[in-house]
């Protein structure tokens, strides 16, 4: 059927022969329909072979819009059933079932769906990516509502009563009481669901007259649920007792760890905070899947000059070497990058960590705790009796912590850290307003480097695009330089959940410590003068590491306009 569409197609002067034969070998490469394949290579739009298709069948097109489709109908047709053919049910009217679909020839569908729903069946043409989309969202959905269904007639809002705050309860029968309910059920759907769909973070939040769930995807929060507001406390309850906290402390913030074993080999870690606010417990859980951990620098997105100098910092044998960013850049895995680099039978590697992310063999971490005196300073100074080649330090606080950091890296120690500034240049007046003098700091530091995280264009719907006048010039690109670049956007297909990115890349702005910038701080420079310095020197800034991941046609410009700065 699919060589009667591409023929047809031919007939119209729709397509040429060398078009099909393109999708013909693409469809033999990566499966799909013949149509789908077409219009991934760009030789046909969605609109154009969906109209043509209407006319060709004499079948009424429809647009699909997700939030307005009746979950009740969707269920109408499994799962499985709509994936194998690329059908989706619309609506219902008596005994017929209108059923979309993206090859209205496929005789062997309808007849499927007559047996298998006891319909009559109608059909309506929609593009095939719209359809993909739906299915995705539909049966989630519906999957969503069927498990928060299943609680609400199994839980008993009696069994809320137990874990208000006036009321004197025992704790033994409240932990029983959560363990057995159908909330479990649904505590669990929230932790897979956020693994399947790669999410960073879960969060779990209450509001007056609402509570919602929400997943971090790509850097980017996505509402994907809103349990019923009674479910609220033992939702909140059953992620404390798996993270082994005290659930009838409501009033302080705690924290805590959740592992999941998934399948045999594949080990998931959820670092679990809970902070008391306003009209509740808000959950962030963190997910940890060191299956994912990327520790080859050559993936990360380093440029090649600026990886040959980071390579070259933490392969000397003492001083400093800094990575900055804001919190979710990306910095933890730079350093266990390095650390795994740096990792060999003849070297003493001992970090303190708040939280130990990942447990790295072969280094021996230290978790910390503040409560009990087991700073980063104290874990420091521990170390220094320990006899260490390379030491890491979660993050450099206060000027108890730099000082032994930079002393330590003076004494023949390679010591990484992190820090929370800007950029690379003005990390230096950071350290310098911690109170450490700049003899020390130019002394000491061999390399400063700063990232931020921007989102990768999704490669299954990536296409050419133009860019207007006004982002041109928010970037400081001439005409005449933008004539010789290529500008690319994602679609949004079903693999992208239509965002049109997919996965994200770091930019990196590389400063090593030349004798010229050890003598601009020795004389007191400003941050401006440093960046100007070590940009003439070679260092490519976090705006200019963004353009040249613009030029590859990795991201896009409005990516690098939100995570990066004007120079």
């Amino acid at each position: 059927m699919a060589e009667r569409i591409g023929e047809l197609l031919l007939k119209e002067k729709l397509i040429n022969h060398e078009q099909l034969q393109q999708a013909v070998d693409e469809q033999k490469k990566g499966g799909g329909r013949l149509g789908f394949n077409l219009t991934k290579l760009g030789h046909i739009s969605e609109k154009d072979l969906t109209i043509f298709l209407s006319k060709q069948y004499g079948i009424p097109t429809v647009e699909i819009v997700e939030g307005e489709l009746d979950s009740e109908v969707v269920c109408l047709i499994p799962e499985d059933v709509a994936r194998k053919y690329q059908v989706l049910p619309v609506s219902r009217n008596g005994a017929t079932l209108v059923v979309a679909m993206a090859d209205p020839s496929n005789i062997f569908a309808i007849d499927d769906i007559k047996f298998l729903t006891g319909y009559n069946v109608e059909t309506v043409v929609a593009s095939e990516v719209a359809i993909k989309s739906a299915i995705e969202s539909s049966y989630q959905s519906s999957e969503m509502d069927l498990a928060m269904e299943d609680v609400l007639t199994e839980f008993d809002e009696d069994d809320m009563e137990v874990i208000q705050e006036e009321d004197e309860v025992d704790l033994g029968d409240l932990k029983k009481a959560v363990e057995d309910a159908p909330v479990v059920k649904l505590v669990n759907f929230i932790l897979t669901d956020a693994i399947v769909k790669q999410a960073s973070d879960i969060h779990v939040e209450p509001y007056e007259k609402s509570f919602r769930v929400r997943y971090r995807v790509d850097g980017v929060l996505h509402e994907v649920m809103r349990p019923p507001m009674k479910l609220k406390n033992a939702i909140v309850s059953r992620i404390k007792i798996m993270s082994q906290l005290d659930i009838a402390e409501r009033r302080l913030p705690q924290d805590g760890r959740i592992k999941l074993k998934l399948g045999r080999n594949r080990e998931m870690d959820f670092r679990v905070s809970v902070l008391p606010t306003l009209f509740g417990e808000k959950v962030v859980m963190r997910l940890l899947d060191k299956s994912n951990l990327q520790l080859d620098m050559t993936k990360l997105g380093f440029e090649r000059a600026a990886l040959d100098n980071f390579l070259d910092a933490i392969h000397k044998p003492w001083g400093i070497v800094l990575v900055t960013g804001p919190t979710g850049s990306g910095k933890t895995t730079t350093l266990y990058s390095a650390l795994s680099d740096l990792n060999k039978e003849s070297e003493n590697i001992s970090t303190a960590e708040d939280p130990v992310e990942f447990n790295l063999m072969g280094i021996n971490q230290v978790q910390m705790h503040e409560d009990i005196g087991l700073n980063f300073a104290a874990a420091l100074r521990s170390f220094l009796r320990q006899d260490p080649d390379i030491i890491m330090v979660g993050e450099i606080r206060d000027y108890e912590t730099a000082e032994i950091a930079i002393k330590a890296a003076l004494t023949g120690h390679l010591v990484l850290s992190t820090l929370h500034t800007n950029d690379a240049p003005s990390t230096v007046n950071r350290l310098l307003n911690m109170g450490v003098e700049p003899f020390l700091v130019s002394s000491a530091c061999n390399l400063i480097l700063a990232q931020r995280l921007a989102r990768k264009i999704c490669e299954k719907c990536k296409e050419e695009t133009t860019i207007s006048e006004q982002a041109l010039l928010d970037l400081d690109i001439t005409a005449e330089q933008a004539k010789k670049m290529k500008f690319f956007k994602g679609k949004g297909c079903t693999d992208c959940n239509g965002t049109g990115y997919k996965g994200r890349i770091a930019l990196y702005e590389v400063m090593p410590f030349t004798e010229t910038l050890k003598e601009l701080v020795l004389n007191g420079a400003s941050s401006s003068e440093l960046k100007k310095q070590a940009i003439v020197e070679g260092m490519q800034s976090l705006r200019m590491s963004g353009l040249s991941k613009v030029e590859e046609g990795v991201t896009t410009l409005e990516e690098i306009l939100k995570a990066t700065m004007a120079d």
